[in-house]
């Protein structure tokens, strides 16, 4: 089937989508920071299912670190057929308060990594002429969210990267989308209060929030042959939230 790179995989929606390519027969890459006993699990859990696989602990907002990741990877599972670069951070606030580092370290983290995942991934992909650049952005990127400016940018700078890309690296017979979530149920979430999620539910249209299985069937789709004819576009999974 070939090989995945998700980075962000040691839970929520990255832990989901190495579970749904593992599934579907793909040789998957597991990267993360922190969360080193989660990955490990994952991998154990992947390997059952009778796949390839291994972590790889790598800060993606470091060029560097990401350029050794990908050369870690391609001695052990050869070079990624699809990259799916879902590692990101959130932050709540008024922009007036935020700090210089706290904004670069938000951008580096959600932007920046992926310019140097796809910088990483791309020139084997145009050697075979053939290769999947998955990126996640959020519904915030495509109409901005009160108290959230920078990542909004930064989720905002992934979109206009991934159609601008999806141009540059069309005729190399490479593929780039983004899916864009709405409010999913994971980590990020457990700052929200009970009667916080209860109204989230209350403004969607669909009367529910997404889970992690929500957004890796759609990454899943993007990756797979029934959506060989799209590219540079944002697949938006928000249960009707945002609707542009």
């Amino acid at each position: 089937m070939g090989t995945v790179l998700i980075t962000g995989a040691s839970r929520g929606i990255g832990a989901a989508c190495a579970r749904a390519f593992a599934k579907a027969g793909f040789d998957t890459a597991i990267n993360y920071l922190n969360s080193a006993d989660k990955a490990q699990e994952l991998e154990e859990e992947l390997r059952a299912l009778g796949v390839n696989t291994m972590c790889v602990r790598a800060d993606v907002s470091d060029g560097r670190e990401v350029a050794e990741m990908f050369a870690r990877i391609r001695d052990t599972l050869g070079d990624p057929d699809i990259l799916v670069n879902n590692a990101g951070i959130s932050a709540s606030g008024l922009l007036t308060d935020m700090s210089d580092t706290e904004w670069e370290r938000l951008i580096s983290t959600n932007l920046s990594s992926v310019f140097y995942c796809c910088k990483a991934a791309l020139p084997a992909m145009i050697r075979a002429h053939s290769g999947v650049i998955i990126n996640i952005a959020s519904m915030w990127g495509e109409v901005g969210a009160s108290c959230e400016a920078a990542y909004s940018a930064a989720k905002a700078g992934v979109i206009g990267l991934t159609k601008a890309l999806a141009k540059e690296v069309g005729p190399s017979g490479i593929r780039v989308n983004a899916v864009s979530p709405g409010v999913v149920m994971t980590d990020m979430m457990a700052e929200y209060s009970a009667d916080d999620i209860a109204v989230l539910k209350e403004e969607t249209p669909l009367n529910a929030l997404g889970t992690p299985e929500d957004i890796a069937d759609a990454v899943l789709y993007l990756a797979s042959d029934k959506a060989r004819f799209i590219t540079g576009e944002v697949l938006s999974v928000n249960g009707g939230m945002v609707i542009t």
